[in-house]
């Protein structure tokens, strides 16, 4: 039987430079970053296929987006759902290092 999704838990794993996300056993899914000083960048955001549709990189990113203002670190989300995360959420766009640009588009 597959863990509920309410089962989530979020940590940080340093050694891997990710926050990662179980449920029961499983990982669920991960975000990677890179640190430079005063800075976060969120490079990388993975849900396991098995795992989609549940919510859990939303989850993610605001676990880690918070951890992010409690050590006082501006962001910079070159992780395209870090970035659509945080252009549809006001109350985290003061984390940016600097406003989002517009996305590219094709054509």
């Amino acid at each position: 039987m597959e863990a509920a999704a309410d089962d989530l838990r979020i940590a940080e794993n340093p050694a891997q430079r990710r926050y990662e996300a179980h449920l029961g056993a499983d990982l669920a899914g991960y975000s990677e970053y890179r640190l430079v000083p005063g800075r976060v960048i969120f490079t990388h955001t993975v849900v396991e296929p098995r795992f989609e549709g549940r919510g859990i990189a939303s989850r993610l990113v605001r676990h880690e987006l918070d951890e992010s203002r409690r050590r006082g670190l501006k962001v910079i989300p070159r992780c395209p759902f870090v970035r659509a995360f945080i252009s549809r959420h006001a109350d985290y766009q003061d984390l940016l290092s600097a406003p989002l640009e517009p996305a590219a588009t094709d054509g």
